[in-house]
């Protein structure tokens, strides 16, 4: 397993330096001022690859993600329920409503770290690898160029609001995470129930590299527009700092869920496909009661089973039913004892 998880993170980062030199034209459009943002990325890519790796080999992951993508590849599916993966991507993937019932702050405050935190990816990554380039139309007037793996794709006027927000896009991101990780900062400093269970370096670490990152990405415009460039350079270099500490952090800490959630879509199109191709449930053994699809419930008991785990049968009990039949067993071989 660990051989596989070197031989997955190994070739990723090879890959990723291969893109990088092909999409700057062969270096020509990297900037070597970002050079320590394209390091960053690539320990981002061997640690993301590393771990998915070592999270797909144990049996209940392995299943899961099988069975998630073959559903996701399943032309059965497309027929029977053909907006039913774009569905769940926007809404689990990118509204998150399941995080709506626990709490509306909470999804209003994920959704501004989650976009913020997209936005800034979708400007900085291309940016730093070479794929994107900003050049000056003509050498007086302020129109500028913008470039993808050398063809141009947009023209606009530096001046204008598109330029704007063609310069100022990482500005926006930051007041969106700053809003966000905030939010999740001062519910961890006075929620008990977060409070709780939480560790340093596991829940608060991402959120503070994260406010780290924006606030000094802000405080660099700050410099450029109001002090005429003063501290720019000492800026600069902390504002590095932080990010690739927060890149390289990210397979190691609490963030790694944002590579592991795109998975979780394929299960949840597996249980909503089987729902609709079944048209009657699996009834609990005791009461009779429906509990899901037999084909969820089969998957249930391979998990159980590649987990050694000799109680899979209990897979067919509703919940009701299993803790009526754990407190009669509990009567039956412990309590009796004390009579």
């Amino acid at each position: 397993m660990r051989r596989r998880a070197l031989l997955a993170g190994t070739t990723v980062s090879v890959l990723l330096v291969l893109a990088i030199v092909l999409g700057s034209r062969l270096l020509r459009d990297f900037d070597s001022a970002l050079l320590p943002y394209a390091v960053a990325t690539v320990f981002l890519a061997f640690g993301v690859a590393h771990r998915y790796t070592v999270c797909v080999s144990a049996p209940a992951a392995r299943r899961l993600f099988r069975q998630g993508w073959r559903s996701f590849f399943s032309a059965a599916n497309a027929r029977r329920a053909p907006t039913a993966l774009p569905r769940m991507i926007a809404t689990y993937l990118g509204l998150q409503k399941f995080l709506g019932a626990r709490s509306r702050a909470r999804w209003a405050a994920h959704q501004l770290l989650f976009w913020g935190c997209l936005l800034a990816a979708a400007i900085t990554f291309p940016l730093t690898w070479g794929w994107f380039t900003f050049t000056s139309g003509t050498g007086a007037g302020p129109g500028y160029e913008m470039r993808i793996w050398g063809f141009k794709i947009l023209g606009f006027d530096a001046l204008s609001p598109v330029g704007w927000l063609m310069f100022h896009g990482l500005d926006l991101a930051a007041v969106l995470v700053i809003a966000g990780a905030s939010y999740f900062l001062w519910r961890r400093m006075r929620d008990r129930g977060a409070t709780t269970g939480q560790r340093f370096a596991y829940d608060l670490v991402p959120l503070i590299a994260l406010i780290v990152v924006s606030v000094t990405g802000l405080l660099l415009t700050f410099s450029s527009i109001f002090l005429h460039g003063g501290g720019y350079a000492f800026l600069a270099i902390l504002h590095m700092v932080a990010v690739v500490f927060t890149l390289v952090y990210i397979p190691f800490g609490k963030f790694f869920h944002i590579v592991q959630r795109p998975a979780a879509v394929g299960m949840q199109l597996f249980k909503y496909t089987s729902r609709r191709a079944d048209t009657d449930l699996l009834a609990c053994r005791r009461c009779r009661e429906p509990i899901d699809t037999a084909p969820y419930v089969e998957n249930l008991r391979g998990t159980m089973k590649d987990l050694s785990l000799d109680f899979d049968a209990w897979a067919e009990y509703c919940p009701r039913c299993k803790r009526v039949l754990r407190g009669q067993a509990y009567l039956t071989h412990v309590k009796k004892g004390f009579q």
